[in-house]
């Protein structure tokens, strides 16, 4: 490895030792910008990847809320504004309970090679807290986003950092964080959070958004292989709205989902999720009802349910992880090598563990699309709903969905391209890395050293 690659790895670990799936994300990324690296002295003699791999800024707040019983609860909450060379910081709010600085930071750094991506003007960002809105009342769930937007509201706006939804965060919340807003600010500035519902703000198509795009991706490498997805059999991971999503999109286009998994387990239709659009509706039921279980799918439709296991031992075409990070791991990566699956299509964030992940790379046959590039489409979407917010415009469903398509063929083919330049043949994952730096290198340096 390139000298300055590697101390600049290594330093990351040293330092970040406690932060995991930082160090992964890190490294990950790294190891494809090697060719870049030895091609461009200059990104060495101005420090540029140190810079670039530490947050521009990060804080935590504490976040005081009172449950329906009146006991009063505290809880952690989260900003990173990483990197805001090409533009506002923009990223999602995550409500989980295993949130931590580690994670905030692993998917802040992502988020700054998948916005610079998607070539709309938009720097890299992430936040959240360890709350848990599972089990929670709406009045809970209000008064808990108040609080932390009473804590946040200082460092974001429309200019200088723009959240979103993400696990934990959807609609609900966003409308209630955006109220404290209005309250606290005393200005209707429905740019500074994407995510909205319709009534005041939002987009259309932004729920269905990030599972739209990995499909418009996936139809991109299918054409490569001179192949089409009509027929096609995909394995999928979760049952949220990037699932919804995927599901919704596939079944306009003739694919079968046959997998869904959670918390609990997984479920296998053979006949498809996307054979009834009572079925793919279904999802967002399960969503809503809070109980965060698949199984509900399987005890509605008949159809197996797995407790406890993750659907990558099941025959597909492509295979699509789109529910949490590190779901697929050496294991569940062999299963997946084994059952001589063409598609390795990533769409939640890092959902791929490293060791896996060069696994997947290595074999024969096997075509392996990043998460980052994949899933782009939601943030993408928002990046289209804060245009329509500061233009006081309302575009149709049509016309969002167009932009969208088209982004995501752009993603696609700016990673084949750093691919081939660099010399490394027909490598999305390196592509999407090298697509994703040098956009963010090439602002970093006009702007000068800070």
């Amino acid at each position: 490895m390139n000298t300055y690659l590697s101390s600049v790895l290594d330093r990351v670990k040293n330092e970040h030792a406690s932060e995991p799936e930082f160090c992964q994300t890190v490294e990950e990324v790294l190891l494809s910008l090697e060719p870049v690296i030895e091609q461009h002295p200059e990104y060495e003699a101005v420090d540029l990847l140190n810079r670039m791999v530490e947050p521009e800024r990060m804080f935590t707040f504490r976040v005081v809320w009172t449950d329906d019983a009146g006991r009063v609860h505290t809880n952690t909450g989260y900003r990173v504004q990483f990197n805001g060379a090409i533009g506002p910081y923009k990223g999602g709010l995550r409500f989980q309970k295993n949130v931590n600085p580690g994670v905030i930071k692993f998917l802040g750094f992502e988020q700054c090679f998948k916005n610079s991506l998607t070539g709309l003007p938009i720097g890299g960002g992430k936040g959240g807290s360890d709350f848990d809105p599972a089990g929670k009342s709406d009045a809970e769930i209000m008064r808990f986003c108040q609080s932390f937007m009473q804590a946040l509201y200082r460092f974001i706006g429309p200019d200088t950092d723009v959240p979103a939804g993400d696990m934990g965060v959807g609609s609900r919340e966003i409308g209630y964080l955006f109220g404290e807003w209005r309250r606290l600010k005393g200005t209707f500035e429905n740019g500074v959070l994407t995510g909205k519902d319709r009534s005041f703000g939002g987009s259309r198509i932004r729920p269905e958004a990030t599972g739209y795009g990995a499909v418009y991706y996936l139809q991109n490498v299918l054409a490569h292989e001179y192949e089409k997805i009509e027929g096609k059999t995909i394995a999928c991971s979760g049952f949220g709205n990037v699932t919804w999503g995927i599901c919704k999109k596939a079944r306009q286009l003739g694919a079968v989902v046959v997998t869904l998994s959670g918390p609990d387990g997984y479920i296998y239709d053979p006949d498809g999720v996307t054979s009834s659009d009572e079925k793919v509706e279904y999802l967002r039921t399960m969503r809503a009802s809070g109980h965060d279980r698949v199984q509900d799918y399987a005890d509605k439709f008949g159809v197996e349910f797995f407790p406890g296991e993750k659907p990558w031992g099941v025959k597909a075409d492509i295979v699509m992880p789109s529910a949490v990070q590190n779901d697929v791991g050496i294991r569940e990566a062999e299963q997946i090598a084994n059952n001589r699956i063409r598609y390795y299509i990533e769409v939640a964030n890092m959902p791929t563990t490293n060791e896996a992940l060069t696994f997947l790379r290595d074999q024969p046959g096997l075509v392996v699309a990043p998460s980052k590039a994949v899933n782009a489409g939601g943030v993408s979407v928002s990046c289209l709903e804060m245009s329509q917010n500061s233009e006081h415009l309302v575009w149709t469903a049509e016309q969002v969905d167009d932009q969208l398509h088209a982004i995501m063929d752009e993603i696609y083919g700016n990673s084949v391209d750093a691919a081939e330049r660099y010399g490394l043949g027909y490598d999305l994952v390196a592509g999407a890395n090298i697509a994703g730096f040098e956009r963010i290198a090439q602002a970093m340096m006009a702007q000068g050293i800070f």
